[in-house]
């Protein structure tokens, strides 16, 4: 094939990949404004954690001399950043001009809302690792769980983008949560409610789906769904309670699912491995599965 050839079929494939910008609103960002930006957003969620957790995120030697102008610095760029792709988010899909005077002040009101959350963000984290370290004999120190738990990790994105969600910002508080699940394989959506010294053990498969509310002190372990029944009638659910609610001082070991809006999970209960739930569980209960029957055959039976 010559060179004319080639260029001949680019054209062609430049010409057909046009024209699917121009017949689908999807795929035609230019004429809604830019979308926001992905690895700004990662930025912003690493400088959050290091505003929160001085000295884990590889930065030069953290000194207490100099903290008012760390968190000084680091809160107001922050804030600066975040507001730049909160106007971005917000300007999507609305016609007007990317100077509108009203969304970037509703931008800067919402960016300078959200770090003013930053005290109790950071207070309701301690007693997430608090937590974590209560509930894990292998854990060896706070510091290791900061550094190198996953579900820790997870649940501080959840935090940051959960408030980013109250305010109603388009896009960002689901990027944030989607980043920390391809990081760490644990699926929380920023509109679920959970509350105080939360701990997600290990944390591999662990879905938390938007209307799902949990209480205080609850534990769960990986391949853990709190999901919906059924998802068949799309938009139609939406803003309806389709997750289960989870009270206070509740442990679900692995693999168990639990599902529906209806279904609420007591206080003081034990969600035993691989259960599955789509019924109200009273207050201070065991649930587990009957034991399988194993039979146990020695190498040689059976043969002749």
């Amino acid at each position: 094939m010559d060179r004319k050839e080639k260029d001949d079929i680019l054209d062609e494939l430049v010409d057909k990949i046009n024209e699917n910008y121009d017949n689908n609103d999807l795929l035609n960002p230019f004429g809604k404004n830019n979308l926001p930006d992905r690895d700004r957003i990662v930025t912003i969620i690493k400088a959050i954690r290091r505003l929160m957790f001085p000295g884990y995120s590889g930065q030069m030697e953290f000194e207490k001399s100099s903290s008012r102008y760390f968190a000084g610095e680091m809160i107001s760029s922050i804030i600066e950043e975040l507001k730049t792709q909160i106007l971005v988010a917000l300007r999507y899909g609305r016609n007007v001009v990317p100077e509108c005077e009203a969304l970037v002040e509703e931008a800067e009101e919402i960016s300078l809302k959200f770090a003013r959350k930053f005290p109790e963000i950071q207070r309701i984290l301690l007693t997430d690792i608090q937590a974590a370290f209560d509930g894990d004999p292998a854990s060896g120190s706070k510091e290791a769980i900061i550094f190198s738990y996953p579900g820790f990790n997870a649940i501080f994105v959840y935090r940051i983008a959960h408030e980013l969600y109250l305010m109603n910002v388009p896009f960002i508080p689901r990027m944030m949560t989607e980043y920390a699940h391809s990081r760490t394989g644990i699926d929380i959506n920023p509109g679920a409610v959970i509350g105080e010294y939360f701990f997600i053990d290990h944390g591999t498969g662990v879905v938390i789906g938007e209307t799902t509310e949990i209480g205080n002190n609850v534990k769960i372990y990986q391949g853990v769904t709190l999901g919906a029944l059924s998802t068949r009638m799309g938009q139609l659910l939406a803003g309806k309670k389709r997750h289960p609610t989870i009270k206070d001082n509740v442990t679900i070991y692995s693999n168990a699912s639990i599902l529906g809006g209806e279904t609420v999970i007591g206080e003081n209960c034990t969600i035993g491995g691989n259960a599955f739930i789509t019924d109200p569980v009273p207050a201070n209960t065991l649930v587990s599965m009957k034991s399988p029957e194993l039979t146990f055959k020695g190498k040689d039976q059976g043969r002749k």
